[in-house]
């Protein structure tokens, strides 16, 4: 049976450009079905089957009064808020199997938002003048494949009838390859890593996998931390090994690994039983050292150059007191099973006895901060070892198992 590919994007302005992507993914042997988001109107090169008025009213608007206002920016506001929901609601009706479209930055971010309302594995190829530099802001943590349109998306050209051919292929390719299905789905465990916690989260992941668990580690480096929450919140996962909370120290220090303040948060918020450690919150990370803030270096805070394009600075009492303040308050208003595990002998290699980073002090401002505010139901156990030291992630996966176990009796 053919599969479907939604086309999606503004037909107002780019009607030829979309008409030759239609005719090329038709050619693939899909079917098609149309979707505007352009609110100047629409195009007669081609069927279109859900008009931008819809997206629109999703939005909160009508397209008629975004015409007569001749605001762009409240335009591309309303339409990224009305497509993912469109889309969304086109897609759980089961009618198209992969998304395709094509834009500018305005029109891109309109496409994307659409694009990160489905679940992962849905083939989402998104053709931009956006798609050579950062593109965070437009995949965020879904997997949204981004091609350079080299030439702006204005005319078939030599140039952009290769390039969007090859797009047609590409999500074509996309949904005619059927996954192989698992014959013994495991339940999931998540855990956040990073190069100093490597050790102890191996050692983690294999003693869990011996207990029937599949585990999917993520590097703690701000984008790591938002896809494995968002996995969290779209129901996939089962526990939460948060080992390595960095993205933390990134957050109150400003450097550049932050996963922002959500971070935590959604363990919590679909009761699935999470197990936090304050892995690596001795060190907030900056790119070369000519990029650590100058008020930081004035301050003479201590950096070390863990490689010529990353520099860690060591996190002072302060800042430590900042995120024990921060775990209570994510783990006090966790709906599920939630526990702490605190390594006495410091938080990562660097934290370790005698090494660059060891600062007890400014460990031991966390840990008396999170007591000061975690309820006091809620398990914190300290252990005397290093983070990495084998009875630390036997401990953290016996604490894990005991918190999975928990939520299964409930």
């Amino acid at each position: 049976m053919p599969k479907t590919v939604l086309i999606i994007g503004a037909f107002d302005t780019k009607g030829p450009e979309y008409a030759f992507l239609r005719e090329q993914v038709i050619a693939h042997g899909c079917n098609v079905v149309t979707l505007n988001t352009g609110v100047l109107g629409t195009t007669d090169l081609f069927p279109v089957d859900i008009e931008a008025g819809e997206v629109a009213e999703a939005g909160g608007k009508s397209a008629v009064a975004l015409r007569e206002s001749k605001d762009r920016g409240e335009a591309m506001k309303v339409m990224a808020a009305g497509a993912p929901v469109v889309v969304r609601r086109l897609y759980d009706a089961g009618r198209f199997d992969g998304i395709i479209g094509m834009g500018g930055t305005g029109g891109s971010s309109v496409i994307a938002a659409a694009m990160r309302a489905l679940p992962l594995g849905v083939p989402k190829v998104l053709v931009s003048t956006a798609a050579s530099g950062d593109v965070s802001a437009y995949v965020g943590t879904k997997d949204v494949v981004m091609m350079p349109s080299i030439v702006d998306v204005a005319g078939i050209n030599r140039i952009s009838r290769v390039i969007l051919a090859r797009a047609a292929g590409a999500v074509c390719g996309m949904t005619a390859v059927e996954p192989p299905e698992s014959r013994d789905d495991k339940p999931i465990v998540t855990a956040s890593m990073f190069g100093n916690t490597t050790e102890c989260v191996n050692a983690c992941a294999k003693l869990l996998e011996e207990q029937g668990y599949e585990v999917l580690v993520f590097h703690a480096t701000g984008t790591g931390g938002r896809i494995m929450e968002s996995l969290v919140d779209e129901g996939l996962v089962d526990g939460v090994l948060d080992i390595t909370t960095t993205e933390w120290a990134d957050e109150v220090c400003g450097g550049v690994f932050s996963a922002g303040p959500d971070r935590l948060s959604a363990p919590g918020r679909r009761g699935v039983p999470h197990l936090i450690v304050p892995g690596c919150v001795d060190m907030a990370n900056f790119g070369g050292i000519a990029t650590v803030p100058q008020r930081y270096r004035d301050a003479g805070r201590l950096l070390y150059e863990w490689n010529p394009s990353v520099t860690l600075m060591r996190t002072n009492i302060e800042e430590n007191q900042r995120m024990g303040e921060v775990f209570a308050e994510k783990a006090n208003a966790a709906c599920g099973p939630v526990a702490f595990l605190i390594p006495l002998r410091g938080v990562s290699i660097l934290d370790g006895d005698g090494q660059p980073f060891c600062d007890r002090e400014a460990d031991q401002a966390l840990i008396d901060a999170l007591k000061a505010h975690l309820r006091p139901e809620i398990p914190c156990i300290e252990l005397d070892c290093n983070i990495n030291d084998p009875q630390f992630a036997a401990k953290a996966v016996e604490m894990l198992l005991e918190l999975l176990s928990k939520r299964d009796l409930a």
